[in-house]
């Protein structure tokens, strides 16, 4: 064999006990699982010692936001370190394919925040279109060689539409519609695992329940699932999960719900409604699962917090109505009085709002800040501060939303259907620590500091269970035949070290991490391994 890891206290996945066991791996496959004392133990021509370390499968990334950084950075020690193997990505509905010139200079601009490649920026060629020139070009990476981890692809609905119909707030024709199911086909023949949707972003929160019917209808056609950041995390919110789980059931597609969760003061511990809700769903057949990450603060683009008639027609539209005085004091009038559907109809509190990056880096003082200390260092109004960085960076801070309950966090992630996403924004000068720090955050603050979970439950969360999801047959479990794709860690150690101050910090307690049998991380280090691969729907 390639490979024995020796004397691992063994986690499979399954959620069953763990076991000691030495594992054997040869041509990037579990070749042996042979458990202490049940038979001759394997040979190979290396030997790892994992005497007081867990080996697990490898984690799943339900929700990353790597859709660039997975070809601008062959290190990625941000996930790699963390002992993901796999992400998700694509996800709440905005994209880099499919797209034509037009579209992919608008999308650039529009979530410059989320993975930088704005309009000038040269650091990456964006030579694809189509969904399948997109996973071509993740195969390929760098030099041929590939990526650093894994990653599945969702058609970004958002970015369909906008293909279609531009950034109207309309119904689609027919034959618009139409279009849309035959570029959603078109993907997931391509490899597409599911289709996402950002349903607080436009032009995606445009579409009708009638419209994104049709388009899951093709979805659950293929397979795949249906994966919508809903209409409301806040005043809306079980109203919202309740549409996703009729719209699920109309059109017969499985449902993840994305970074599921309750926020804002009008959901302060009703974490067990939402659950209610989904065990009578699941109860009476519904195929549902979520992701969650385990922070309290929220992370996206400050311009997501516009009400969405205000973003109508684009960046450029969206950016001559703040230049405007009279539109600009109209849409500060509904996001701090009525609460914008992009606030989750919630009126802001800008003391919630952090900025976390900036594109610009004249601007660059703001960050830390809540704009609500900014205005008072200026001796003006927030909204004057807020207006100022959208327009001064043409839409592109980053923030952090300090909105999250930790009831509502411990509930949810307790869920038999729960699994782990990071939501991680890896662009920007203060990125949330969620993006280096999810997976051992789970497994040193959740179980060992907190026991919300225990290891073998948290474990399935973070492999099996979305590997089922993904319906990949030979992943997430540690079992003979299945790819490699492992994690060696410290359960008495293991320990996100990013925080808020210091949120690209890397974990502790995670010596070894292997895809395919290769060590991408080893002895805490991370290796010049390119394993990762485009993971196409089968």
């Amino acid at each position: 064999m390639d490979l024995v890891i020796r004397d691992a206290h063994v986690i499979d996945g399954t959620g069953r006990a763990r076991y000691r066991a030495d594992v054997g791996v040869d041509g990037g496959r579990i070749a042996a699982v042979v458990a202490e004392g049940s038979g001759a133990r394997p040979t190979g021509r290396r030997v790892v010692d994992a005497d007081g370390l867990v080996l697990s499968p490898g984690f799943i990334d339900m929700h990353a936001h790597s859709d660039l950084a997975l070809l601008r950075d062959p290190d990625h020690s941000a996930k790699a370190a963390q002992g993901v193997t796999l992400e998700v990505i694509g996800q709440d509905g905005l994209s880099y394919a499919p797209v034509d010139d037009r579209t992919l200079a608008q999308i650039r601009t529009a979530i410059t925040g989320w993975n930088g490649g704005g309009p000038g920026s040269t650091d990456i060629d964006f030579s694809w279109r189509t969904v399948g020139e997109f996973l071509d070009r993740l195969d390929h990476g760098f030099d041929g060689q590939g990526i650093a981890v894994n990653a599945a692809y969702l058609i970004p609905q958002g970015t369909v539409r906008m293909l279609v119909l531009g950034w109207e707030d309309r119904a689609a024709t027919p034959a618009e519609v139409g279009r849309m199911k035959a570029l959603v086909a078109e993907g997931l023949e391509q490899g597409a695992v599911g289709l996402s949707s950002g349903l607080t972003y436009t032009p995606g929160m445009y579409a009708s329940d009638a419209e994104l019917t049709e388009l899951c209808r093709v979805v659950a056609a293929y397979g795949g699932y249906y994966c919508p950041h809903h209409r409301s995390y806040g005043a809306g919110a079980l109203r919202a999960y309740e549409e996703m789980v009729a719209l699920s059931r109309e059109s017969g597609c499985a449902l993840h719900l994305a970074h599921a969760t309750m926020n804002f003061d009008v959901n302060k511990g009703r974490a067990p409604e939402l659950l209610t809700l989904l065990d009578a769903a699941i109860a009476d057949g519904a195929d549902i699962t979520l992701d969650t990450y385990p922070y309290l603060p929220g992370c996206t683009t400050l311009a997501a917090m516009l009400p969405s008639w205000a973003a109508e027609g684009g960046p450029d539209a969206a950016l001559a109505r703040l230049r405007d005085d009279a539109e600009a004091e109209r849409i500060r009038h509904v996001m701090e009085v009525d609460g914008a559907d992009g606030c989750h109809g919630v009126p802001i509190d800008w003391d919630t709002i952090e900025i976390s990056g900036v594109s610009a880096p004249a601007l660059s003082r703001y960050i830390g800040k809540t704009v609500a200390a900014s205005a008072r260092e200026h001796g003006e109004a927030p909204w004057v501060t807020a207006r100022r960085l959208l327009l001064d960076d043409h839409l592109g801070p980053t923030i952090l939303q300090h909105v999250g309950h930790e009831e509502n966090v411990q509930a949810i992630m307790k869920h038999p259907a729960h699994t782990g996403g990071s939501d991680g924004i890896l662009h920007g000068a203060k990125p949330h620590p969620r993006a280096y720090g999810t997976f051992p955050q789970y497994l040193g603050r959740y179980v060992r500091e907190l026991g919300v979970l225990t290891l073998e439950e948290c474990v399935a969360h973070l492999t099996a269970r979305p590997a089922a999801r993904l319906r990949l047959p030979d992943r997430g479990q540690i079992r003979e035949g299945y790819r490699a794709d492992l994690v060696l860690f410290d359960p008495e150690t293991v320990a996100a070290g990013s925080t808020f101050e210091a949120p690209r910090t890397l974990p502790t307690g995670i010596p070894h991490v292997l895809i395919d049998g290769r060590f991408i991380i080893e002895d805490g280090r991370r290796t010049d391994v390119l394993a990762g691969r485009a993971i196409r729907r089968a």
